[in-house]
């Protein structure tokens, strides 16, 4: 009979391997494709280890020792996911006076996937609220030929909206970079970024770490705004997302 943590192991070393293929095609970025080599790789080792119970050959205290440590990151994996789940719904409040439009990546062609549904969210907001300033904020990557903040901007005013609503933010090179610097151009626009309603517009899978990393920088009431996602690349996006938010810990409240 086959032990059940030998059936385990294979079946997610191998759906690791099959993601690892489709995050490799549609060309997701290095590190997810790295992630999910390493996953590929950890389960593949345990079904090794479990063949003809190879595990009992290891020390005991070192055993001990992995067993708590897979443990441990069991349960961190399932706080950070249920973290995330808990603002995939976020819908902000009517009337805010500001929005800010977390960057993502801008291709030659216009804005990814990504970030076209963070737009379109900002598009929908702006529409249902017409005195709702946008931020839209994002640096240019080594990759990008046009900076992020000016690109969402072409968009949305491709779109209908005017450009009077809309500051773009063209230095931020992470989370933590596009709040902040969006908060010191809240200020030069003549606002105190303590006294406002904001909400923060990006992926759900990414709401809970932008929305707690402002309410590190601001006493602003502040709202998330879930954008979409794309279903098939919504595991790599939220595996990753759990490596962002424990590096970004000591930023968010």
């Amino acid at each position: 009979m086959v032990n059940i943590i030998t059936l385990i192991s294979a079946i997610l070393a191998v759906l690791c391997a099959i993601y690892t293929v489709v995050v490799f095609i549609v060309g997701s970025g290095t590190f997810s494709f790295v992630i999910w080599i390493f996953g590929t790789a950890f389960f593949a080792f345990l079904f090794f280890l479990s063949l003809k119970e190879r595990y009992k050959k290891i020390p005991r205290v070192i055993r001990y020792i992995m067993y708590v440590l897979i443990a441990i990151g069991i349960v961190i994996f399932i706080v950070l996911q249920c973290l995330m789940l808990s603002h995939f719904s976020d819908r902000g409040e009517k009337d805010l006076d500001y929005v800010i439009v977390l960057g993502a990546q801008m291709n030659k062609n216009g804005p990814s996937a990504v970030f076209k549904y963070r737009l379109d969210a900002a598009y929908d907001y702006l529409i249902d609220n017409p005195n709702t300033i946008c931020i839209i904020s994002g640096g240019k990557g080594w990759s990008e030929r046009k900076n992020e903040g000016d690109g969402g901007k072409e968009y949305l005013v491709s779109r209908g909206i005017d450009a009077d609503r809309i500051i773009p933010e063209n230095e931020a090179k992470d989370t933590d970079d596009n709040l902040r610097y969006s908060l010191e151009l809240i200020r030069e626009n003549g606002d105190d970024p303590d006294n406002i309603t904001l909400g923060i517009i990006t992926n759900n899978f990414h709401v809970f770490r932008g929305v707690h990393i402002a309410k590190k920088m601001t006493n602003a009431k502040i709202y998330g705004i879930a954008a979409k996602s794309a279903p098939l690349y919504l595991p790599s996006n939220m595996v990753r997302e759990c490596l962002g938010i424990l590096k970004d810990i000591p930023n968010m409240k």
